[in-house]
Parts: structure tokens; sequence; C-alpha cells
């Protein structure tokens, strides 16, 4: 048996509701029939291993299951985020060896990051340095993204939650909006830059009485103002209450998004966006001159456990003991995966492929699951989405509300 050695485990990016799932899967595999001593987990993403900045998970959860039951069912991020960038180690080591002193310092052998596309670019650079020094530290990457856009995995845990919480709330919105006798435009803006994985869930929310939304635009297609107004215009041949979805980064035939732009990029040079529903409300109304109101749901698709799918919630917690596996099989510079091997019935397998074929990159809707007026979305990609957000959730409720792990030790000053 191998002499013992510990795991650190890290969350950056965006929040979802399952990506605690797969710390989760983490911490119960390592607390179970490996040669790991102490689990630690860095306080906000990589800055925390900058920082030294550490909590020692063995002493919260071990022989202690229900904590852990518990903290697989609790949204957004345990251990609390960055969005740090890691420069080039040829052009600036600085970082990396204050990272590697805190990693021979707690004598970690593991290092686990869960995370999206910037965070898969993290745990590249790391194992890419790892190597050039001759580490003997194994470096996984596990994937998290609501937006659906990592390469080389069927789809991203946290995904199928906020799709399942996407596709009721339009139901919801469209029982809200068909009570009036009045004609109405309902404009609803959902997540996506330049991948529209989000948006195409509330398709899903269609049924035998209702076909809402009437109208999805993603940004895989150009987007058309005129063409917009003329399709709101041949919808109200059909019904009085028009719902449309509608992705934050759908852009025009020039590549120029139509949304209020901010000149500003993030530390990770992408595009700030807002204002894309507002904008098309005005639109309409000037146009057309309807009722009309814009929906922003923003942050909420991000973190609400309380609509999560269970199919999400068991993917992300076994993709977070399979990553563990990995490391203790000697992979490194590997992101976890999962690629599916039936649709009816829906199963998966696990894997692992090379860290530097996911980061970086983005993963679109294939044109082909788009209908060719740019409007609607083909069979092919509910049927796609579908499975993934099926199941609920066995959260606890005290006093009608949901109880989640406490994250006290995110909240007080230091």
């Amino acid at each position: 048996m191998k002499s013992e050695a510990n795991c650190l485990i890290a969350q950056s990016g965006g929040p979802t509701t399952v990506i605690n799932a797969s710390l989760a899967g983490v911490i119960e595999k390592a607390l179970n029939g490996t040669n790991i001593h102490q689990i630690y987990g860095a306080i906000n993403g990589i800055q925390g291993v900058i920082d030294d900045n550490l909590l020692n998970l063995t002493d919260i959860f071990k022989d202690n299951d229900s904590t852990i039951q518990q903290l697989k069912t609790t949204p957004a991020m345990y251990l609390g985020s960055c969005r740090y960038k890691l420069s080039d180690f040829t052009e600036n080591i600085s970082d990396y060896s204050i990272i590697f002193q805190t990693l021979k310092k707690y004598s970690v052998k593991y290092f686990l990051y869960i995370g999206g596309n910037d965070s898969m670019d993290t745990v590249d650079k790391l194992s890419s340095y790892g190597k050039s020094i001759n580490s003997d530290i194994k470096f996984i990457g596990i994937p998290k993204t609501i937006d659906n856009d990592l390469e080389c995995i069927d789809h991203t845990p946290g995904f199928g939650s906020a799709a399942k919480y996407i596709a009721a709330s339009i139901l919801e919105i469209a029982h809200d909006t068909y009570i009036y006798d009045i004609e109405s435009v309902t404009i609803i803006e959902i997540m996506g830059r330049n991948a529209g994985w989000l948006t195409a869930a509330a398709a899903l929310a269609r049924n035998e009485y209702s076909a809402a939304p009437h109208l999805i635009y993603l940004p895989e297609k150009p987007f058309s103002t005129g063409r917009f107004v003329t399709d709101i215009k041949e919808e109200f041949t059909r019904r009085k209450h028009v719902i449309v979805a509608v992705s934050e980064g759908v852009k025009d035939i020039a590549g120029t998004y139509i949304s209020a732009e901010s000149a500003k990029t993030d530390q990770f040079g992408h595009v700030m966006l807002s204002g894309t529903g507002k904008y098309l409300e005005g639109l309409i109304k000037h146009t057309i001159g309807c009722k009309v109101r814009s929906i922003e749901l923003n942050v909420l698709q991000r973190c609400a456990a309380h609509s999560s799918s269970l199919t999400d919630i068991e993917e992300a917690f076994q993709l977070g003991q399979y990553g563990l596996d990995a490391a203790l099989k000697d992979e490194s510079g590997v992101m976890v995966t999962l690629n599916r091997t039936s649709n009816f019935p829906y199963t998966v397998e696990y894997g692992t492929i090379p860290i530097n074929e996911v980061a970086n990159l983005e993963k679109k809707i294939p044109i082909d699951w788009i209908n060719e007026a740019g409007n609607d979305i083909t069979n092919e990609l509910i049927e796609y989405i579908k499975p993934l957000i099926q199941g609920e959730a066995p959260i606890k409720y005290i006093d009608g509300l949901p109880v989640y792990l406490s994250v006290d030790h995110l909240i007080k000053k230091k």
C-alpha cells in the first residue's frame, strides 16, 4: 500500500445547484478505503491555495454521512469561488511557486479542481508546471457549468438542474400570461453568451395545452431585429399571447451583440453583457405597440436547488468519485467526463480526457438542431435535454424552507 498522502479540493467559476455534489463525491470516496490521510478544501478556489486559506474537510465530514448527503443537495459552492486567471508559467512563475509551496506544506498528493472552462485552464497550467519540475502531484479537473459549453463531455453537471428550473419557470410564466384577454409579448432573457443550451431548455416547458415559448432565439444563428418583429406579428395571427425565450448573447449577421453591451470584459476576456431583453422590449413597444414585458432570469437559474434534477445530482456525485479514482490511479492533467451510451433508456459511462483537449474551447449547439428560420429548435435537441432534468432532489424542509449546509466559513469576516 502506498504511503499516506493528502488531498486538496477547490471550486471556482460560477455556481450551480450540483457542484457540491461533486465535492461530496470526492469527500466520501476519500474517507472510505483510500490511503488519503487528510482532505483539505481551498477557500475561494486557487486564490485560497495562494493565500494558504484551507479548511480541514476530514474534521467536518468524517463519520458524518448525513452531512455529506446534505452537502450533495446544497447549492452553489461550499468552498467558495474565484475568477482568478493564472499567467503562463513560462512568463510569470510567482503564483506557481506559492501554490506548490502550499501543496508541499500540506503534503498534498492529489489536487482536484471543480469548475468550468476557465477552471480547466487552471488545471492544465498547474499540471504542465508540475511536469516541468517533475512533481508527483496529480491534477484532476472535475467539470461543472450551467452553460453546458465544455467540450469532450456529453453534458456538464449543473446544466440539467438549470434547464429544469428554466422550463418550470417558463411554464409558470405562461400560466401567468394567459389569464389576460389582451395581446401581449413576454420576452425571457436567459444566460448564454455564445452557446444557447440554457435557452434551448425553455422548449421543455411545452405541453399538450401550451406551446410556450412560441419563439426561441440562440446565439448560434444570426439574429435580425426586423425578422424578430415579423415573427411576433406572425404569431399574433395565431394567438393572443406570445412568449419568447432569447439568449443574452444573440448577435447580428456581423457578429455584434444586439444587447446594450458594456465595453468591459472580465479577467478571462469574456464580454460582459446586459440588456438584451430590455432592448427587445423597447423594440416591440416601438414597432407593434402592444403590451410587452421582459424578464431576465439571470442568476436565478444557477442555484435553484429546490428545483434541481436528481439525475444531475447523482451524475455530479459520480464524477467527483471518478475524479479521485483517476488521481489514485496516477492519472494527471485530465478532466473526468461522461458520455451518453443510450437515450432510451438513458445511460452514461464515465472516463477521462486530456485536459488540454478541453481548456479554452467552447461547445455550441449543432446548427442542424436549430430550425432553418432560426426561431426554434428541433426535436433532437429536446430529446437530448429531456433525460437530464429527471428526478427530484431529496431536500429537507424546515418551516417551509429548504435546509442547506451552513456556509458560515464564507460569511464571517476574517
